[in-house]
């Protein structure tokens, strides 16, 4: 299918405690359990975008050769001007060019969905998020967990090397 990924992730970028906790799960326990474990290919921003790419090209490219789309929702990410390209780019893709399913991680308990913007509002009325709990910190690495299941559920088929 000319994809390169199997999952391009988006997430607050912003260096705040709050995001302490989101950037170790992006950096170690998704690879770990998505990448090592489960043997699916992520793109992440900061790990496969390199040093004196153009940003925006970088991010659109990686996107059209993604398979699926998932983004962390939190209240930074949400309130983000800076991650707002991305997420802009990457709905356009999943909802405009139906290029690609969209997995919403919701990392924290958004509450009100209406001050979403409106593409993630309609991704969220036909899906609905998978959501982390605090029992999920107990095993975060544990891919046997509902909350794992779920995610893969939704990730491509994987392509077992033989």
């Amino acid at each position: 299918d000319g994809k390169i990924y199997d999952a391009y992730v988006i997430y607050p970028k912003n260096h705040t405690s709050e995001a302490n906790f989101v950037e170790y799960f992006v950096y170690q326990i998704m690879p770990d359990i998505l990448e090592n474990k489960c043997r699916y290919k992520l793109c992440i921003y900061g790990r496969d975008i390199y040093p004196g790419e153009d940003a925006a090209s970088a991010i659109e490219k990686r996107i059209q050769k993604s398979r699926r789309l998932i983004i962390l929702l939190t209240h930074q990410l949400i309130n983000s001007k800076e991650d707002a390209y991305d997420q802009h780019i990457a709905l356009y893709n999943a909802l405009i060019q139906n290029d690609m399913k969209v997995i919403l991680l919701e990392m924290e308990t958004i509450g009100n969905y209406g001050t979403l913007q409106e593409s993630l509002r309609f991704i969220i009325e036909q899906q609905g998020t998978i959501k982390w709990k605090e029992q999920d910190m107990i095993h975060p690495q544990s891919p046997s967990s509902k909350f794992w299941k779920q995610v893969r559920y939704d990730m491509p088929l994987t392509r077992r090397s033989s």
